[in-house]
């Protein structure tokens, strides 16, 4: 699958723990990548100073839907199924 023109929702639903330029802490979920151009391209696409996990993601029509706002849905739902919460109870081994 190739990434869908216009879309950008991998660099606006998921927090970004790594640096990226222009935000040297990362990003919080929901918040657009400093990046991310107003037609929804990365600016640093092709850049080496681009994250890691950003050039390592692979679109996927699992993970991207059908359209942008499917994308951002179900990047939403995983970043909310996958993030600690202080207040989940703790696990404990048996």
């Amino acid at each position: 699958m190739q990434c869908r023109s216009g879309c950008g929702a991998c660099c606006t639903a998921p927090s970004i723990s790594s640096a990226i330029p222009g935000m040297p802490n990362g990003k919080a979920a929901g918040e657009p990548c400093i990046q991310l151009m107003e037609d929804y391209r990365c600016a640093i696409f092709n850049d080496p100073a681009r994250p890691k996990v950003c050039a390592e993601f692979m679109p996927d029509k699992d993970i991207c839907g059908a359209s942008r706002d499917e994308a951002l849905e179900i990047i939403s739902i995983i970043e909310n199924e996958t993030t600690f919460s202080q207040s989940s109870p703790s696990r404990k081994s048996i």
